[in-house]
């Protein structure tokens, strides 16, 4: 007799704490199965196979096996296409039904469409839940049910909607799993990766940076920032705590939190933003997209030290401060008129934090064609940044030591270069307006 059971499907939730769909799973009346699926449709994707996002991802698991063992359970790990796992899974097993917690970027949704269906077909309930966010799709909308595009008045609305449940943490019996000899999860080895310089730590919230984050959080040499983008990205810790914690320490990162959620309806709502632009007019900038110069600002040899000391903290970290991550993306897009799809993809590519939602948002506000974008006239010119924000030139000498060897002349004036975009972008808007 095949055993009766329910599976709960790890995604981007990797911890057995406050997590929503985990909960429904353990109070559905019967075993849990724990399962997690290396998806060869996006692993197949990432040419460089020294990857930290996929090893941070291995070892979160891991941390999740080693807590299950005491359970005398154990996390099912799948390597392949999500649907033909499932026909293992529901050919091994009497599945009752599956839970997860919702992903609402473009693809995961086609992927559990496609889940669910077949799922469908088998009379076994597919159960999905809110855990992500705070507020999801349509909860936080203008009075005639529109999506706000503007953060300002979303963040004032959810503000003004967020309740104590809204934010409490979902307790988890841990007792009903099913019963499986204890075993390891797949390595990367046999994902085909290697392994990275990267060390799973489970996530803590410090909070003697939330207490002053507001003072401190735009000056890249302090590294008085969260850390946090990568643990929020696969669910290592659980949004609801951040934003209790924010909510009693720190209004400043509780509005970086709602950006985040701000982003991730945007991207629901308008799924066009993977690859055009929010606002349609600025498709008709006349990009240089020179590729010379391309290179040399993904090797950080532009001439100018704060992004040059910015893009080699991201190529050999896989991280850069956020305040040095708006200075590089204004230089790309503003300084050389490149388009911003190049910028935008290069870090999909190399940031550990990687979020679809968040870095299609902020890229297009740098670029000035987004849905809350900065005027397409605010150009940052690097050096007053560094002035302001590295005036010591402490981020610039940890980064990028031999900067003033003058080894590397300017790749562009900045004079210049400001009036060039400003051109190619007053012609681009004209060009709409005649259309």
């Amino acid at each position: 007799m095949k055993s009766k059971l329910v599976i709960f499907w790890f995604r981007r939730d990797l911890r057995l704490e406050d997590n929503t769909g985990l909960q429904q799973a353990l109070a559905s009346g019967y075993p849990v199965l724990p399962m997690f699926i290396f998806d060869t449709e996006i692993l197949d994707r990432l040419v460089n196979k020294y990857d930290r996002r996929v090893d941070y991802i291995q070892q979160a698991l891991t941390s999740v096996n080693s807590a299950l063992q005491d359970a005398h359970t154990a996390l099912q790990t799948y390597h392949g296409k999500p649907i033909e796992i499932f026909e293992q899974v529901t050919a091994a097993y009497d599945v009752q039904a599956v839970y997860c917690n919702k992903d609402y970027e473009p693809d995961a949704i086609k992927r559990d469409d496609t889940v669910r269906n077949y799922l469908l077909h088998k009379n076994i309930p597919f159960h999905t839940y809110k855990d992500h966010v705070i507020f999801e799709q349509s909860e936080i909308t203008k009075i005639d049910g529109t999506p706000y595009t503007v953060y300002t008045p979303y963040a004032k609305k959810w503000l003004s909607e967020l309740k104590p449940e809204h934010y409490a943490a979902k307790s988890v019996d841990l007792t009903p799993w099913q019963k499986v000899d204890h075993s390891s999860i797949i390595t990367l080895a046999d994902l085909g990766f290697k392994k990275t310089d990267l060390t799973f730590q489970a996530p803590e919230i410090d909070l003697n940076i939330i207490m002053d984050y507001d003072k401190y959080r735009n000056f890249p040499a302090l590294n008085r920032t969260t850390h946090l983008g990568i643990a929020l990205r696969f669910g290592t810790i659980s949004i609801r705590k951040c934003v209790a914690f924010a909510l009693q320490y720190n209004a400043t990162w509780l509005s970086e939190l709602i950006w985040r959620e701000f982003f991730t309806q945007i991207l629901h709502h308008f799924p066009k933003v993977v690859d055009t632009c929010f606002k349609a007019k600025y498709e008709q900038i006349n990009w240089r997209n020179n590729e010379h110069e391309f290179e040399l600002w993904c090797k950080g040899e532009t001439g100018y030290p704060i992004v040059d000391a910015g893009m080699r903290q991201l190529n050999l970290t896989g991280f850069m401060h956020n305040r040095v991550r708006m200075v590089v993306a204004s230089f790309l897009c503003k300084h050389l008129l490149i388009d911003w799809r190049w910028g935008e993809a290069y870090f999909a590519e190399k940031l550990d934090d990687y979020d679809l939602s968040a870095n299609n948002g902020n890229w297009q506000w740098a670029a000035g064609c987004g849905c809350d974008a900065a005027p397409y006239f605010r150009i940052f010119n690097p050096t007053a940044q560094t002035q302001k924000f590295d005036k010591d030139l402490a981020y610039v000498k940890t980064w990028y030591p031999e900067y003033d060897l003058q080894l590397t002349p300017p790749i562009v004036d900045h004079t210049f270069a400001r009036e060039r975009a400003l051109r190619a972008y007053k012609q681009a808007l004209q060009d709409t307006e005649i259309q």
